[in-house]
């Protein structure tokens, strides 16, 4: 079963701030270990919502409006993702409480199980 993690943005994210070398390099071990535990799929950070795009379709229209990024609600944005494979969202709940945090900066992760492929 595969899973993705959501890791939320912060307001360092989400101006572009980059990671501490220290916590890219222990992320960087993290993702060695998933990948050869074979419970690593992909993992990938995002750029700041500014340098995105979002497609709104309203009732009715045909065609969707485009808004461009920066997004406001840091709170509902996302920083970065893994998709992981494992047994069940309990084995992956456990995985990612091993996640580096070497600033202990609050945060979020969301983990959802992906469903059936379209």
């Amino acid at each position: 079963m595969r899973f993705m993690v959501l890791v939320k943005a912060s307001e360092d994210s989400e101006a572009g701030a980059a990671p501490s070398a220290e916590l890219i390099e222990q992320m960087g071990r993290f993702n060695t270990e998933l990948a050869e535990s074979g419970h690593l799929v992909q993992a990938a950070g995002l750029t700041p919502s500014s340098a995105g795009a979002r497609l709104l379709w309203f009732d009715g229209d045909a065609e969707p409006s485009v808004v461009d990024g920066p997004f406001a609600e840091t709170k509902e944005l996302v920083a970065g993702v893994w998709i992981l494979e494992g047994e069940s969202l309990a084995e992956i709940v456990e995985l990612m409480k091993r996640a580096p945090n070497p600033d202990r900066q609050a945060g979020t992760v969301e983990i959802r199980p992906l469903s059936a492929e379209l």
